[in-house]
């Protein structure tokens, strides 16, 4: 299961009951945040999570609205008495952001661990969290980041047998692990079912459209996409400062297959984004104008919605 919650989905300044852009994702005690914008620390408290869960903090770039709170967070997660590292992940020029934050936060007891990103995508692991980044289209290098988590394959105890593998060699290979017994070596695709559905999240924020977030999101249960702009006629504007229309957001996650679509980074201009949830259902019905604190549990197909 993936929990996500949109601890902020403010652009540009924060607004009374509106903070600055920030994503929360915990899968089996792994915590992820995606950005860190002014009043993140306030909204991890309101929504009762724990920063010293935090293990990887993912930048998607160096804007202020999206890192202004990451200072505050290191110290308060250094009062939270953690000891264990912290990964931050970001685009190039990441250690000299971070020279700058540290001249801020001057006591942080745990280790620092940063890569830098230079290609155009790259794949990491956080704990279970299969991420990869990829670059997309704004003023300055920014990411966007795809979030999967892999389902178990069912074990098969007929094709186990009919493979003649040892029942003691069983749950090791059920764990993925290669066995041998008497000179014969058994993998576990020979005791393993077909590949089922994981579940797939992507964040994308601060771009144009691209290539990239359309093939990157297909069959995504979860897209989360910029909605600086609800009104149509705001998109010159959108085009010089290089952000997206919820209708050009929506029209990606029809065509990508992807089940739900949550909106974030609303421009400061846009006080009642919600006026715009009927328009944009025409589009893609699975949109929903998000709010702070949106959260959701992604779970795993069911058996039965496979049949």
């Amino acid at each position: 299961m993936l929990e996500v919650c949109l601890l902020g989905t403010g652009g540009t300044v924060p607004l009374p009951q509106r903070w600055l852009t920030s994503c929360y994702v915990r899968c089996r005690g792994e915590s992820v945040l995606i950005d860190c914008g002014e009043g993140t620390q306030i909204a991890l408290h309101e929504q009762r999570f724990s920063c010293k869960q935090i293990g990887t903090i993912l930048l998607t770039h160096f804007h202020a609205d999206h890192t202004a709170g990451l200072p505050g967070m290191l110290l308060t997660m250094a009062k939270s008495e953690r000891t264990e590292p912290v990964t931050i992940i970001g685009p190039q020029g990441l250690k000299e952001f971070l020279d700058g934050v540290f001249a801020i936060a001057r006591y942080v007891p745990f280790e620092i661990r940063y890569a830098e990103l230079t290609e155009d995508e790259v794949a990491f692991q956080a704990g279970d969290l299969k991420i990869t980044a990829f670059a997309v289209r704004h003023s300055v290098r920014t990411y966007a980041y795809k979030i999967e988590l892999d389902r178990n394959r069912r074990f098969d105890a007929e094709k186990a047998r009919s493979n003649n593998v040892p029942v003691r060699l069983w749950s090791r290979l059920q764990k993925g692990e290669t066995a041998e017994q008497d000179g014969i070596v058994y993998t576990p695709d020979q005791v393993l079912g077909e590949e089922r559905k994981g579940l797939k999240m992507v964040y994308v924020t601060d771009t144009r459209p691209t290539d990239a977030i359309l093939e990157h999101s297909r069959n995504a249960d979860l897209l989360i996409a910029e909605g600086m702009y609800g009104d149509p006629e705001c998109i010159e504007k959108a085009k010089k400062n290089r952000h997206m229309l919820m209708q050009e957001s929506a029209a990606i996650a029809a065509e990508a297959g992807a089940k739900r679509l949550w909106f974030t980074h609303y421009s400061p201009m846009e006080k009642d984004p919600g006026m715009y949830q009927e328009e944009i259902a025409k589009i893609f019905p699975g949109c929903l104008i998000s709010q702070d604190g949106q959260r959701i549990d992604l779970a795993f197909e069911s058996e039965e919605d496979n049949v």
